[in-house]
């Protein structure tokens, strides 16, 4: 009984051993890796300014805009295209 328990024992003390011979291999590795090659930054080129999506009250207003220029000209509004709309 007490043979057992002393070949457990020392399994356990081996596998600790090997587990924690791994881990330092590991962080060995990572760090001459992190000195033989650092992290070097892409710079990425800056993307040109893009004007905000439209609040629901400017599509409402594009919407009553183009109804009533399809009404006015007699046209269907699938029929019409507006691509601009300023304020005066």
């Amino acid at each position: 009984m007490s043979g057992n328990i002393f070949t457990a024992l020392i399994v356990s003390v081996l596998a600790l051993t090997v587990i924690f011979l791994v881990l330092g291999i590991l962080i060995g590795v990572i760090k001459a890796l992190v000195l033989l090659l650092p992290y070097k930054e892409v710079m990425v080129p800056q993307k040109t300014r893009q004007t905000p999506a439209p609040d629901a009250e400017e599509e409402e207003h594009a919407v009553a805009i183009h109804a009533a220029i399809a009404i006015h000209s007699g046209k269907m509004p699938h029929q019409i295209q507006i691509t601009n709309i300023n304020s005066l």
